[in-house]
């Protein structure tokens, strides 16, 4: 186990977040859920028949990531690309809701805006779900305008979303690489896509989830000893500082040249495991960006994940929930 993070420090930490500049960089989604009553089973085929109630958007992906940064306190600065339809209308009015700028979203009309759409019954049961995506990885003129907002944006820390949705490309991690040398370094979080593993080189953590560990050690992780061995095989392989693979119940470690060790959960009730990935990497930014150690930073994230996934889609935490859960 990691040892525990002194309720003082931890405040200081929570409180330093505010005003603090996160680059959030990577692939904006709407999630979209379509909520109804279940009575019946169709006749014509054996599937439920969903009585329209209500719905409702949410911001989802890197949007989430951007909503949890400015919900925590910090000041997010979002690129990512849309498409020109009405999904892309709808999270602009999202974003701007939540005080979030949209002026570095690139706009590509070949593609569409990348959208989840839910059914869900009202006790919060998903039916089905259908993606509105083109995942192609974007070039040309789109990427190029990427990267020119990347440079020149500064901030005290910067985070890759990948959802494997085009965003991230290997000439845009080096352009982020190139920023960070030039701005002054700052930490680079990564939550992680396997197939991109090789691009992410450099990065201060990484944060894949122990599915994706697997993926890409060939490693199980069901016990703590695993999970060492897999995330020090992740840092050798991804060629970055530190990893910290989230486990759901099981917690998360950590493995960095600071620090090694298990993080038990903080969760106490599961509503939605929905966005806590994002929930975590918007915390960990932070905490590196207020001067939190790794391992400070991972237990702040920790206890982060753990409000979130008591709350139903994507959602976030506010300063006074972490102040309480910290007690």
């Amino acid at each position: 186990m990691l040892p525990p993070l002194a309720a003082a420090r931890a405040h200081e930490l929570v409180d330093r977040f505010r005003g603090l500049t996160v680059l959030v960089v990577g692939d904006v989604m709407l999630d979209r859920f379509i909520v109804g009553a279940v009575t019946r089973i169709s006749p014509e085929a054996p599937v439920p028949i969903v009585r329209f109630r209500s719905e409702y958007v949410r911001l989802g992906g890197a949007a989430n990531v951007a909503h949890n940064v400015a919900a925590l306190g910090g000041q997010p600065a979002l690129v990512g690309l849309v498409g020109a339809d009405a999904a892309a209308d709808r999270l602009r009015e999202q974003l701007a809701a939540a005080g979030i700028r949209i002026d570095d979203l690139v706009a590509d009309p070949a593609r569409l805006t990348t959208e989840k759409v839910r059914v869900v019954t009202e006790r919060n049961q998903q039916v089905a779900r259908i993606d509105y995506e083109h995942d192609v990885d974007c070039d040309g003129p789109v990427e190029r305008a990427l990267r020119e907002r990347v440079a020149r944006a500064r901030a005290d820390a910067v985070l890759v979303s990948d959802y494997l949705k085009g965003v991230i490309t290997r000439p845009l991690i080096e352009t982020l690489l190139e920023r960070n040398a030039s701005a002054g370094r700052s930490p680079l979080i990564v939550d992680p896509k396997i197939p991109h593993l090789a691009c992410y080189a450099g990065a201060t953590i990484i944060t894949p989830n122990h599915l994706e560990a697997e993926a890409a050690t060939n490693m199980r992780v069901r016990s703590d000893e695993e999970a060492r061995a897999a995330a020090a095989a992740m840092r050798t392989t991804a060629r970055c500082e530190a990893a910290l693979i989230t486990r759901g119940e099981h917690g998360m470690w950590l493995s960095s040249a600071e620090a090694e060790g298990a993080i038990p959960t903080a969760a106490r009730e599961v509503s939605d495991v929905t966005g806590a990935g994002d929930t975590v990497v918007a915390a960990l930014a932070l905490g590196l960006a207020a001067g939190a150690s790794p391992a400070e930073a991972a237990i702040l994230a920790n206890h982060a994940a753990g409000i979130v996934v008591g709350k139903f889609g994507p959602a976030t935490v506010a300063p006074d929930e972490l102040h309480d859960a910290l007690g």
